[in-house]
């Protein structure tokens, strides 16, 4: 099942993403971990979101993937998450091709107009049932403006998770999704869908 939750401003995503947090550390005593994704539409809803009363220091934050370069990089995701929550005492974890990924408490995901997902481009076929967590590949294309090897959790290991969300913007990709949505293509992110709607997994789509 896919909730829409149209005309979704930063605030109302930083509160979705608070609500599920605080979920998962009243449930329990251990670390939670979410995952989450890199490019420019992400970091706003950081920013406000570290400003939360959450107990940051029992939180474990994973990128989904990241461009294979020094993390002072200005197109390393891990960089710039790690400055953004490690000061505010979260733990960022740096992936690494023998990483095991925990369950997440929260799945977010960006989504390309080609239905990329992560660092799983059309290309790169990604199997919804890899045995491997982690994987690092070449995109092919490269996208101009980010021309790096990457290194990206599989379908399976984003399904590690109570809930997956995604913040989708414009119409194009918006059609993209739905499309997906409907199992009207095999898009890596129609995969990931039909993954997580056979395990029963909830998506909520901020648009």
């Amino acid at each position: 099942m896919i909730e829409f939750l149209p005309d979704a401003d930063t605030a109302a995503i930083a509160d979705f993403i608070e609500r599920a947090l605080g979920e998962a550390l009243a449930a329990g005593e251990g670390e939670v971990a979410i995952s989450v994704p890199g490019g420019s539409t992400p970091f706003p809803v950081f920013e406000t979101l570290v400003q939360r009363d959450l107990d940051w220091s029992r939180i474990a934050v994973w990128p989904g993937d990241d461009r294979i370069v020094p993390e002072d990089h200005p197109a390393s995701n891990t960089g710039r998450i790690r400055a953004l929550f490690e000061p505010v005492g979260a733990r960022v974890v740096a992936l690494a091709e023998d990483a095991i990924p925990p369950h997440f408490a929260l799945t977010w995901l960006g989504m390309g107009a080609d239905g990329h997902i992560a660092s799983l481009f059309p290309n790169t076929d990604p199997d919804s049932h890899d045995p491997r967590h982690v994987r690092r590949l070449t995109p092919d294309p490269l996208p101009p403006e980010a021309p790096f090897d990457r290194i990206t959790l599989t379908i399976p290991a984003l399904l590690r998770t109570g809930r997956l969300m995604f913040v989708i913007r414009g119409e194009d990709k918006r059609a993209v999704f739905e499309a997906a949505a409907r199992g009207e293509s095999d898009l890596p992110v129609a995969r990931l869908l039909a993954r997580a709607a056979q395990e029963a997994i909830p998506v909520q789509c901020f648009t």
